[in-house]
């Protein structure tokens, strides 16, 4: 029989619930010191800048060694960031994925879009570069009078990239567990075995890409990561191999780029439902995705 008490009781213990988790996720947030920027949204995170305002400084590929030079993007805001390195795929220039540097950059990450040494270099290469120009900003960051001075938090680093650097990403990933996070955009490797990365990886994938189809690439690259590493798979309806370098897809990819660094690197766990919950969910009804594989919660 109903009862109407019983009821009320039951609303109002589900209320006193989602206070204390809403009041819990508040206090993480207040109480984490890498927590940084407003609340997130859809809107703000599909923003093409952040809450930060943005400086960049070019690095010759003539006064370094390991990569092939690039821009960095950083906050003028005082403090320490996470940092993100972030490689073009084969035969591209970092002009190709440089809409990426300002995007991050605004959320509150230093961040370096590199060139690297030759446009033909393979997977492995690509990794050994993204590892270079991550240890080029801790050294900048190292040097009293530069422009990152004290800004790079070389505990939090993380890598991404297209195509071959996709694969340099996953590489990377593999080879530096000590990595905060790593996103493989459209990810091309002749190896397909990334089971002993510990790092947590996002892979983002076009349904139509024949370049690097995702059914011989992204999704076993996704498979072969071990379930007890915090991973996911997103792919991204009718798209092609290029979708990183086309506009209509920079506020939706983003989107899951900001929130899985932000999650990661950033341990910040207002971001959380927007990879494991309600967000996720209409994301994965959308006309916009056409599969999405994860081990959530994270």
């Amino acid at each position: 029989m109903f009862n109407i008490t019983d009821s009320l009781r039951h609303i109002a213990k589900a209320a006193v619930l989602a206070a204390t988790l809403t009041a819990s996720a508040l206090a993480g947030a207040q109480t984490n010191p890498y927590a940084k920027g407003p609340d997130p949204t859809v809107a703000n995170l599909e923003a093409a800048t952040g809450t930060f305002a943005v400086r960049s400084t070019t690095i010759s590929r003539y006064s370094v060694s390991g990569f092939g030079g690039g821009t960095v993007y950083y906050p003028t805001t005082t403090g320490s960031y996470g940092a993100i390195a972030v490689t073009p795929g084969f035969s591209a220039y970092q002009s190709a994925i440089s809409w990426l540097g300002p995007r991050l950059a605004s959320r509150g990450f230093v961040v370096i879009t590199i060139d690297t040494l030759t446009t033909s270099d393979q997977p492995d290469s690509r990794a050994r570069q993204l590892k270079a120009a991550l240890d080029r900003l801790v050294t900048m960051s190292r040097t009293p009078g530069n422009v990152l001075y004290n800004k790079v938090d070389a505990t939090r680093l993380a890598v991404a990239g297209h195509s071959m650097g996709g694969g340099g990403t996953l590489v990377a990933a593999r080879d530096n567990p000590q990595l905060k996070a790593a996103i493989a955009l459209a990810p091309w490797s002749s190896t397909n075995n990334f089971s002993t990365i510990r790092v947590p990886t996002l892979i983002i994938g076009g349904q139509n890409d024949t370049t690097a189809s995702v059914s011989r690439y992204s999704i076993p690259f996704y498979d072969s990561i071990s379930t007890g590493v915090p991973k996911a798979y997103l792919e991204l309806r009718g798209a092609d191999h290029l979708f990183p370098q086309n506009s209509s897809w920079y506020p939706f990819v983003g989107r899951y780029m900001i929130t899985w660094f932000k999650r990661f690197v950033d341990n910040d766990t207002r971001y959380s439902p927007f990879l494991c919950g309600a967000q996720r969910d209409i994301d994965i009804r959308s006309t916009r995705v056409s599969g999405y594989r994860g081990n959530c919660p994270y």
